[in-house]
């Protein structure tokens, strides 16, 4: 039996992991497994007062994403992911604590919860992180014009980032592809977007295989 992949896309607000996973999954044979961003009934009111709402904001997005990974773990078919469990502790709840934004006493109950969770997860066999610098992220995020995040302080945005940055270098979970999407432009630019897939492919041969 052939062993079923699992890629997944990780990086800051506004880099592009989206738009990313819906062009591999034209390219590969992939099942999509997107972020529930429009689901969580937090996210308006967590941007508008983050004080008040962290907590409850991460704690869905914890439990969302754990219902998330069973689904993806059931999966007979290959499959990508729109940025993982792992940052959502290891980067936004992360922050929100350090930021003094969500108390401790809220943090260490989220991160008990989480530790546990983490270790029944299965990682996936490649993490692709997309790196984009701060001033292009504020760009696109912008551009995207998603009404909760036009106010998303940029302090906030630079901190992400940073932490992004040490997590990535510390990850060893799996096999890691950076690519800095500041400048590379795979949906429009034929030589990005053939380095791009064959970098991925390399990586995951013999058992992913381009789409028909």
């Amino acid at each position: 039996m052939t062993h079923r992949r699992y890629l997944a896309v990780s990086g800051n607000i506004g880099a592009g992991k989206s738009s990313l996973v819906e062009f591999l999954c034209q390219r590969f044979d992939l099942e999509p497994y997107f972020e529930p961003n429009e689901q969580n009934p937090y996210l308006g009111d967590f941007y508008g007062d983050m004080t008040r709402w962290s907590f409850q904001s991460q704690i869905y997005f914890l439990s969302a994403k754990y219902r998330l990974h069973r689904s993806i773990d059931a999966c007979a078919h290959n499959v990508i992911q729109d940025r993982t469990i792992w940052e959502d502790a290891e980067i936004f709840a992360e922050n929100l604590y350090r930021s003094r934004i969500m108390e401790k006493r809220d943090y260490l109950t989220y991160r008990g919860l989480y530790d546990s969770i983490r270790d029944v997860l299965r990682p996936p066999d490649l993490m692709i992180y997309l790196h984009c610098d701060v001033r292009t992220v504020r760009q696109r995020i912008k551009k995207r014009g998603r009404p909760m995040e036009q106010d998303i302080p940029l302090a906030y945005i630079r901190k992400l980032h940073n932490l992004y940055e040490g997590w990535i270098e510390r990850y060893d979970l799996s096999p890691v592809l950076v690519f800095h999407t500041s400048k590379m432009d795979y949906m429009t630019d034929l030589i990005d977007r053939h380095d791009l897939v064959a970098t991925i492919a390399r990586c995951l041969e013999p058992q992913l295989s381009l789409a028909i």
